[in-house]
């Protein structure tokens, strides 16, 4: 056995044969002033060195006139036994076969009991097998190659060792034995577990940290089916900046926007959840897609101007049957028809927020009954090695099959694009469906509108085609007579304030009564106290009281829009 290699991990070694270094130099540089009794009794043992046959040690020097330093003693001359029964590991040697215990030092008897020789270490050293090293110690016996097993814990939580075999020839033909050398690694071991629980528990409170950004639940509107699903990615305990919301316009208006910080940690969180809050109080002005996106990229810039982010904002109008949008560098929405053509919103899309200097722009698409939309972050069809639009494509392919509720389709989403536990990307998903009534069901949603042509006569029209509609639709009498009141009330303020051309809608939900006007004038009514005296300025005080909720936007053509809701009476 060569244990030459061995030799530098024995305690004490380097220093010795460093300080012995010194020592030579300096009796080199002191020469002939050494004294000669400090050399005398050296040289029987550099002779001897000499002529026993082993080479002197070439770190020992003398001088010209002076005799040599005794020599370093050969590691040869070191007993094996004794050597690995001092050692602080545990140490066992196995032969033959059927790995027969040759040898076990102190350290192993202290830590395992003490084991008799000669017999197979399957029955002598169950530990081993405990440890599941038996397969290991055949394999080395028969390539002649040292394995290495980190951290094998013995059953029953105890020590956890790191076991080392290596391959060992006897004398004698085709005996051949294994050297198991186990370091306990116990206390490394546990800092790894205590690591690991610690790494758990700080991802643990990242995950709640994004959820708790996020909606805690999603407003349903009436004429729409809503889920959203949130995927943190990988296992680091950084957050992301993934984000969605749903918002409720009024009149059946609905706001729906996702969006995407770029990096991680919690500052893409806390930007994040700034920019949610914005997109929430934006919203509350009714503004167009692209309006708000104008409004966002400022503000991502006061924010952080190192921190881009990307957003779609959409606005679903459910009388109009579209979905207007605006997209600031985000993927384009996907949406699936009701005969499963799967078409993509087309431009325009604009650059992220924060970058500034650029003007967006809003467009619209289809979305009538039986459709569903997707709307997504990158980590859901982004992969290293492959082209965004072939992920994009492969979207489109797994919505076209996708049946079944929003939450369902967006569980199938998720598993047709393979994202799981491991994926290392954060991943939000918004599924919106506009279904399809029939039946029963369908009574329940109804749209009526007048054009108001004239002067002051198209007012008592507005009342008499208000108090016939809301008959036919079987509401109670207070409430017919409380939707006539707010119907007159709007259109005299159109009539007073506006230009035409004029309109007035009514529709009704399963939850409500809207009753909206429209006009050509962009001027937006607002609240105010009126005085005894006056005669006009109490009209939307009126309706603010007897409504459930009111407001007023600006159309896209140009003109506003004034609306009032008045919520249904449960029914059984």
């Amino acid at each position: 056995m060569n244990f030459t290699r061995w030799s530098a991990r024995f305690p004490g070694t380097q220093r010795r044969a460093a300080a012995r270094s010194e020592h030579a130099a300096a009796q080199a540089k002191r020469g002939a002033a050494a004294p000669p009794a400090a050399t005398g009794g050296s040289v029987p043992a550099a002779r001897a060195s000499a002529t026993d046959g082993r080479p002197a040690d070439p770190t020992v020097s003398g001088t010209g006139t002076g005799t040599p330093l005794a020599a370093v003693p050969s590691l040869d001359d070191l007993p094996v036994r004794e050597v690995l029964g001092r050692l602080p590991a545990l140490v066992a040697l196995v032969h033959g076969p059927d790995h027969r215990v040759a040898y076990v030092n102190e350290a192993y008897t202290a830590g395992f009991g003490p084991r008799p020789l000669g017999a197979p270490a399957g029955d002598t050293l169950p530990e081993l097998g405990e440890l599941g090293l038996l397969p290991l110690l055949d394999q080395v016996q028969r390539s002649g190659k040292s394995r290495t097993a980190k951290n094998r814990t013995a059953p029953g939580g105890g020590s956890s060792y790191t076991v080392t075999c290596t391959p060992v020839a006897f004398p004698g033909p085709d005996c051949t034995g294994v050297l198991i050398h186990l370091a306990d690694v116990t206390d490394h071991a546990e800092a790894v577990d205590r690591l690991r629980a610690s790494e758990r528990r700080q991802r643990e409170a990242a995950v709640t940290l994004q959820r708790s950004l996020l909606p805690q639940e999603l407003e349903q509107p009436d004429d729409l089916r809503i889920a959203a699903t949130y995927q943190p990615g990988g296992t680091e305990a950084a957050v992301g900046g993934d984000w969605y919301d749903v918002i409720t316009l009024g009149a059946g208006r609905t706001a729906l926007v996702i969006g995407d910080v770029m990096g991680r940690g919690v500052r893409a969180a806390a930007v994040m959840g700034q920019l949610r809050t914005a997109v929430r109080a934006y919203a509350r002005l009714d503004l167009p897609p692209h309006e708000v996106l104008q409004l966002l990229d400022g503000l991502a810039a006061e924010i952080d101007a190192s921190q881009i982010a990307t957003c779609v904002y959409a606005v679903h109008d459910p009388n109009e049957g579209l979905l207007a949008y605006a997209s600031a560098g985000h993927l384009p929405i996907l949406v699936r028809d009701a005969d499963g053509t799967v078409r993509r919103a087309a431009d325009p899309t604009g650059p992220p927020l924060g970058t500034g200097g650029w003007l967006h722009s809003s467009g619209t698409i289809a979305l009538g009954p039986g459709s569903t939309a997707v709307l997504y972050t990158d980590g859901l069809v982004e992969r290293r090695g492959e082209d965004i639009d072939e992920g994009v494509a492969a979207l489109a392919r797994a919505l076209s099959g996708a049946q079944g509720t929003p939450q369902v389709i967006c569980d199938r989403l998720m598993r047709a694009l393979g994202v799981d536990a491991d994926h290392d990307d954060d991943v939000a998903v918004l599924v919106l469906q506009h279904p399809v009534r029939t039946g029963p069901d369908a009574e329940l949603f109804h749209n009526a509108a007048l054009e108001l042509l004239g002067g002051v006569e198209a007012a008592p029209r507005a009342r008499a085609f208000a108090q016939g509609v809301l008959a036919s639709w079987r509401f109670p009498v207070e409430l017919c007579d409380l939707g006539v009141l707010a119907a007159s009330e709007l259109v005299a303020n159109s009539l007073q304030h506006g230009t035409p051309p004029m309109r007035l809608r009514l529709r009704r939900t399963d939850r409500r009564l809207i009753v909206e006007v429209t006009d050509g004038d962009d001027h937006l009514p607002r609240r105010r106290r009126a005085e005894p005296g006056d005669e006009t300025g109490r009209g939307i005080s009126i309706i603010a009281t007897i409504a459930s909720s009111w407001g007023s936007r600006r159309t896209p053509g140009g003109g506003k829009a004034v609306w009032c809701e008045f919520a249904l009476p449960d029914t059984p």
